[in-house]
């Protein structure tokens, strides 16, 4: 449970150390979601039937607004944002574990050598997302053209659980990955042999991590898309802001443990100072 969860507890410590960096990530992610095909895809499922076209699971689904010009530079933004704000949260917080330090020397040039690796698994998330949305969209369709409805609605869950496990599962190979480059300077195929050899000793944990994040944003989505689309996307914010501290906290904190590392936050709260 430490290993999926212990985040948290730096989170809940250092909150207006790390808060301010997911502001803007999670204002433009709330942002990039589709409300109109989110409420309906949720109103048609609950009241009528599990049946959509592909092109309203895709915007239910994803990231990527196609819906409009505006909708797909809030998109744009919310990955620039979480480039922009990964980065030099990424770079303090590794810093705060390994020395017990929070101060900003050396944030510049720690930005500086951080920001391709982040740049890169943050579009590897982003492809590894939207391949999702893009598959199970497609299946729930093919699903949506069973006659029976009852039928229809027990391969939708099947079908959605399935998927999304397999995206959960491929989401722990390179998790590790960015505090590895960061902590050891190793070259990015090297870093990933090493990070992958540490993560598989601890994947399940990082699994059920993720299942109780994704479905907890899953049914705080369904249930906020109800509402008028103002509170609907107020609320997402401060959903996002919590997963955008815990997914990358959680990288630090997995990192540290698994490679039986001290953390100098903890040793010096526990010498008193």
């Amino acid at each position: 449970m430490r290993t999926a969860f212990g985040h948290w507890k730096y989170i809940a410590k250092n909150l207006w150390f790390v808060l301010p960096f997911a502001v803007l990530p999670a204002v433009f992610l709330a942002l990039s979601l589709d409300y109109t095909s989110v409420g309906a895809t949720v109103r048609t499922f609950f009241t009528v039937s599990p049946r959509e076209g592909f092109v309203e699971y895709f915007r239910t689904w994803s990231l990527i607004r196609i819906d409009g010009v505006l909708g797909g530079i809030y998109s744009a933004l919310a990955f620039v944002a979480t480039v922009l704000c990964a980065v030099p949260m990424l770079v303090l917080v590794e810093k705060h574990m390994r020395i017990g330090k929070r101060t900003l020397s050396g944030l510049m040039s720690g930005s500086l050598s951080l920001f391709c690796s982040v740049l890169a698994i943050v579009l590897c998330y982003l492809a590894l997302y939207e391949i999702w949305a893009v598959i199970l969209s497609a299946l729930l369709f093919m699903v949506a053209q069973i006659k029976i409805t009852a039928l229809a609605y027990v391969f939708y869950v099947i079908i959605f659980l399935m998927i999304t496990f397999a995206l959960l599962y491929v989401a722990t190979i390179f998790y590790l990955w960015l505090p590895c480059r960061q902590a050891t300077g190793f070259r990015p195929y090297e870093a990933f042999l090493y990070s992958y050899r540490l993560m598989t000793g601890v994947r399940w944990k990082l699994i059920a991590a993720y299942c109780v994040s994704f479905f907890a944003c899953m049914v705080c989505t369904a249930g906020f898309s109800l509402l008028p689309e103002a509170a609907f996307r107020a609320l997402l914010v401060l959903v996002y802001a919590a997963l955008f501290l815990s997914f990358l906290i959680r990288m630090e904190t997995v990192y540290f443990e698994t490679d039986k590392l001290d953390r100098e936050d903890v040793l010096r709260s526990y010498r008193g100072y």
